[in-house]
């Protein structure tokens, strides 16, 4: 019996006609067949049956402005579509998969690889005690659709899924065409570009619609469906915690002054009024389902006393529960537990004090269950709320905050200052000294509620630190506890997060300390002194103290973003993997567990591409299980959006992490062979080399910013914060999305692949061999995975739409650059094939598919762009146009930045 009714070229060809009847319908037949015109002209020269783009270039230049707005609105609609149609094909890859046992990184294979290796129950128990993966949302704007969009594509996918999953009459499936055909049409008449920069709090909503609508759901089924794949071979293991979700958005003040302790608060009590209404609606179905009369089925001892003790906490609530469930003892239960999630932070007595209070109770209504006849009820609605509670608790999300090293230092210099103390005067080691003496000391060295004259940045500062204090008190220590440092590149650093947590109780040393310090190694002064900076820290008395009581755990972060544009891909590759392996020799040699936070973004040279792949390719010394990383942008509705393939991604991760763990304790050091460190350090010395001799050469910002839509970018409202650090114009001031962001959307995706070849260049020169990198490629993790990602945006890259941005430019600059670039990339691709053994970039033939669908609907908007961004004068209409085409190339290249 097949499990769907249609394919993807069936929803194409479907979704492709109902849009060009929609354009009919709200424009006209000669927009339509514009439209037409341009997207068979594209296909025909793709197709090798005409010569140029002329034809496309003059249909372009000929329309009206109001002319070039639909045209951009089609081919936008049309992709965003497409989109949802190659979605549904991967849910039927994947549930096809699963019923015919045939999908890789399963929980199936998970076991499978752990009896193959001979471990034992014991073996697994220990690895999975190790394990903790904690995706962490952030707020980073690479997200190019409205929420609105999004709403209205997310009821459309709806539609499709019913289509294909259902068995449905003539006129039930005629329904439910009609229904998209409604939702396309109002898709066509909302407004595709933002007209005012988002909020914060508009992103934190955004994260909180995933947590909510997706991952609370998904998760129980992730952890039925594992421990089931585990107990069928071992059968009295128990199942830990193995997930935890966290979140920037709301809390992340690095650069963006708009996230004030308002902000921050809002999202925490947003955060925890949905977990508690979504825990209420669970024990309002629970009561509905859990009807056993207690005059024919006994509960445990532990169970009477538990729903005692809430008849007592509320007599008269509790009056009416046995008046509306007489002698049904669980219902009972039920009714008096959502009395107590709705006193959570209530003046009312009687809520619970912690979500452990909530698990209690669950788990002894449980073990109730089970004790008389009801195991199959506490399996299929008892367990999933379990680990639901488990893994969101009260807070959702736990909630980060970050802000920039250089913020706390000001702080401390203007507060200090106050005090008579000279901060800024001192050396490294004077500050170090002065912040641990005052860490260790009794009495507090400042008066934080009164802390003298302050800049209003500094007194923002302070105020983050006293509402810290405050959130953890109503919220829970574990929905905020953990502080990012950016750009952290000295011991003080940590050091003063700590000073400063330490003057308003959230530190109290030897007792108490309420937060994880993260310092973020991005910069390579920062990464190369790793050494120094950890060192000092791990022998600080102070710091030393604090990591003790917080489990002798130390995260770290790993910054990929500015890492690949201050070094390039293969240089920041490169040495992000040996930087990890000598944080993971640090921390052991000072016996500490490091728990490593990857800082990735969503496009491949942030440090983008499958995260099962990335996990099985980190360091052995740096897989202690628990491990970190970000999810930004438009990856978030990616992996999220759709449950099933939320599920699959959370199940491809946990494979990954636990073959990880087992892989690193059978092999704690990894066995790296000295030919092919060699090879790779010469090979990214040269890289390195070829990437900034591009930067710095004079004239290349210039270029950037006519040869790419950069300056549209930093005007799209994408996100709340600002687009550069300052007002400066210089590769390293501007941040790292809109420099990948303006790549991508010229096709010439440079942070992905370019000065590659020059190191091979440099490698091949030095008496080294292609064969040995094809070894290379086979058998080193590492390896393989960054040059697949490398293939993927090699394949992405378009260099004849290139060079109709290159041609915006002057052309000096183009005749020096150019030229560069093209070589670089031809002979990058030549060498990936050799190296790879293949005859195309890319190994999976539905990427090939994907790309050849999309290409040429890219194009007519692409030749759009550039022509609008080549007039010296555009309209108010052909300005939103303009940002348009920048939100219909992210959706046809399904990558932003």
């Amino acid at each position: 019996m097949s499990l769907h009714n249609r394919g993807v070229r069936q929803d194409v060809r479907e979704l492709g006609a109902l849009l060009g009847d929609v354009l009919k319908e709200q424009t006209s037949s000669d927009a339509f067949e514009t439209v037409e015109s341009l997207r068979k002209t594209a296909i025909a020269y793709r197709d090798d049956e005409i010569d140029s783009r002329e034809e496309l270039r003059e249909t372009i230049d000929q329309l009206s402005p109001g002319e070039e707005g639909e045209i951009a609105r089609a081919f936008t609609t049309y992709f965003e579509l497409i989109n949802l149609a190659e979605e549904r094909e991967r849910v039927r890859a994947v549930r096809t998969g699963s019923q015919e046992g045939t999908l890789d990184d399963s929980f199936d294979r998970t076991v499978e690889t752990l009896t193959e290796a001979d471990v034992d129950a014991d073996g697994v128990e220990g690895i999975l005690d190790d394990v903790l993966i904690e995706p962490t949302f952030t707020a980073h704007p690479t997200e190019a659709r409205r929420r609105t969009i999004k709403a209205k594509l997310r009821s459309i996918g709806d539609h499709l899924q019913t289509l294909d999953e259902h068995n449905l009459t003539d006129q039930e499936a005629e329904d439910v065409w009609e229904d998209i055909n409604a939702e396309v049409t109002s898709l066509w008449q909302t407004r595709q570009v933002r007209q005012r920069q988002p909020e914060p709090q508009d992103e934190a909503r955004n994260i909180q619609w995933y947590l909510e609508n997706t991952l609370f759901d998904v998760v129980g089924e992730v952890y039925s469906e594992f421990e089931e794949a585990v107990t069928d071979e071992y059968p009295d293991i128990d199942i830990p915690k193995l997930f935890e979700f966290r979140s920037w958005a709301g809390s992340d003040r690095d650069g963006n002054p708009f996230v004030t302790v308002d902000v921050t608060d809002e999202t925490l009590a947003t955060q925890r009024n949905i977990v508690l209404d979504r825990y209420k609606t669970r024990l309002k179905r629970l009561s509905a389902v859990l009807s056993q009369d207690g005059d024919r089925y006994a509960t445990t001892g532990a169970f009477k006393s538990s729903l005692e003790a809430d008849i007592e906490r509320f007599p008269s609530v509790s009056e009416e529960a046995k008046e509306r469930y007489p002698e049904e003892p669980y219902r009972q239960k039920f009714g008096l537990m959502r009395e107590r999630l709705d006193r959570v932070g209530d003046v009312r007595p009687g809520g619970y004090e912690e979500s452990e209070e909530l698990l209690a109770d669950l788990e002894t209504v449980d073990a109730s269950l089970r004790a008389y006849g009801g195991v199959d009820i506490a399996d299929t609605y008892i367990q999933p709320l379990i680990r639901q509670v488990d893994t969101f608790g009260f807070s959702l999300a736990s909630l980060d905050l970050r802000d920039h090293r250089i913020q706390h230092t000001k702080a401390l210099d203007e507060a200090l200052a106050n005090e008579g103390i000279d901060y800024r005067g001192l050396d490294e080691e004077e500050r170090v000294e002065l912040l641990t003496d005052a860490i260790l000391q009794d009495e507090p060295l400042l008066d934080m509620e009164s802390p003298g004259e302050l800049s209003e940045e500094s007194q923002k500062v302070i105020d983050r630190f006293l509402a810290l204090g405050d959130w953890q008190k109503e919220y829970g220590m574990e929905a905020i506890d953990t502080y990012c440092i950016s750009m952290a590149e000295e011991p003080s650093h940590a050091l003063e997060v700590l000073f400063l947590a330490d003057q308003v109780d959230v530190v109290s040393l030897p007792d108490h300390v309420g937060i994880d310090i993260v310092p973020l190694l991005e910069t390579e002064y920062a990464l190369n002194g790793a050494d120094r900076i950890m060192g000092t820290l791990f022998e600080n008395e102070a710091y030393k103290q604090a990591l003790e009581i917080r489990g002798n755990t130390q995260e770290i972060l790993l910054g990929y973003s500015d890492s690949n544009k201050e070094n390039g891909f293969m240089a920041a590759n490169w040495d992000l993997y040996n930087n990890q392996r000598r944080l993971a020799e640090i921390t052991e040699n000072y016996g500490v567990t490091m728990r490593m936070f990857h800082g990735r973004g969503g496009s491949i040279s942030r440090g983008g591409g499958p995260m099962n792949r990335a996990l099985l390719a980190l360091p052995n010394e740096t897989v202690t299980g628990q491990v970190k990383f970000t999810e930004q942008g438009e990856v978030i509705a990616e992996k999220y959006g759709t449950p099933r393939i939320a599920e699959r991604n959370l199940e491809q991760m946990l494979d990954a992490q636990i073959r990880a763990r087992h892989n690193a304790i059978q092999e704690p050091i990894e066995e790296v062979p000295d030919e092919w460190s060699d090879a790779m350090n010469t090979m990214t010395t040269a890289a390195r080399e070829a990437y900034r001799d591009l930067l710095e050469t004079d004239g290349f910002v210039s270029y950037f910013e006519q040869a790419t839509p950069i300056t549209v970018i930093e005007n799209l409202n994408l996100g709340s914060r600002p687009a550069s650090r300052s007002e400066e114009r210089s590769v390293e001031d501007l941040r790292a999305i809109p420099w990948v962001f303006s790549w991508t959307q010229s096709r010439c995706i440079l942070p992905g692949w370019y000065s590659i070849a020059a190191g091979i260049d440099a490698y091949l020169d030095d008496g080294g061999d292609l064969d040995t990198l094809a070894e290379m490629y086979e058998e080193w993790p590492f390896f393989r995975t960054t040059f697949d990602r490398a293939t993927i945006a090699l394949a992405r890259t378009d260099l004849e739409i290139a060079d109709e941005y290159a041609a915006l430019a002057d052309s000096e600059l183009r005749e020096e650059f150019q030229p560069r670039l093209e070589a670089e990339y031809e002979q990058t691709v030549e060498y990936m094939l050799e190296i790879t053994g293949r005859s195309s970039l890319l190994r999976r033939e539905w990427f090939e598919e994907s790309l050849e669908r999309r290409n040429p609907y890219v194009d007519p908007l692409n030749l759009l762009q550039t022509h609008l961004l080549s007039q010296t004068h555009l309209t108010e209409a052909e300005e939103r146009t303009l940002r348009l085409t920048v939100n219909g190339i992210a959706a046809g290249m399904k990558n932003t930045g």
